[in-house]
């Protein structure tokens, strides 16, 4: 009896490895066809590293290590609220380049998020969100932004800009995604 449950358990455990296998051969085309990105690494280029530096069009070239490092400081002091560019709290606000290029003023610019992360306003504008949203002005109420710099919101700001062009559609598309 323990040769047969030794054998049938061995089997088993075979016949679930190959099962991986073929999952895998057949599930990683949808997933690079989902994001080609992902399957080939970004896309460093100047195109898509090149994002709009102010208001008045002027745009500036990041280098890769400046979007990684606005990554990670983008996932550690943003990410619980804002994961892939969403807006948890409110769906309707997302990080994408549209939603960002509607807001009153725009937020599609370096300046212009880093002007928004040291003091936030409603979308449209007309009225402080300091005490709701975290920014350096909130620094009190959200200690996460306690120890960022100027320039760790200007590579935040970078990252929130490139991560669209790398990531397409998935990128702030909300629940859709996930």
């Amino acid at each position: 009896m323990n040769s047969f449950l030794h054998r049938l358990t061995t089997g088993l455990g075979s016949m679930a490895r190959r099962c991986g296998a073929l999952l895998a051969v057949f599930l990683l085309p949808l997933a690079m066809l989902g994001n080609p990105a992902a399957a080939h690494g970004a896309n460093w280029n100047a195109d898509t590293l090149t994002v709009l530096q102010n208001a008045q069009g002027d745009t500036t070239l990041l280098t890769e290590a400046e979007v990684k490092s606005g990554k990670a400081t983008f996932n550690q002091s943003c990410g619980s609220c804002h994961a892939s560019g969403i807006t948890k709290t409110n769906h309707n606000v997302g990080l994408d380049p549209e939603t960002l290029s509607l807001a009153t003023p725009p937020r599609n610019s370096i300046e212009s998020l880093v002007d928004y992360l040291n003091d936030p306003t409603s979308y449209d504008g007309e009225y402080s969100i300091a005490d709701l949203h975290p920014s350096l002005r909130s620094s009190d109420i959200f200690p996460k932004m306690r120890d960022l710099s100027d320039d760790d919101l200007r590579l935040i700001a970078g990252y929130i800009l490139v991560a669209p062009k790398v990531q397409g559609d998935s990128w702030g598309g909300g629940k859709i995604y996930f």
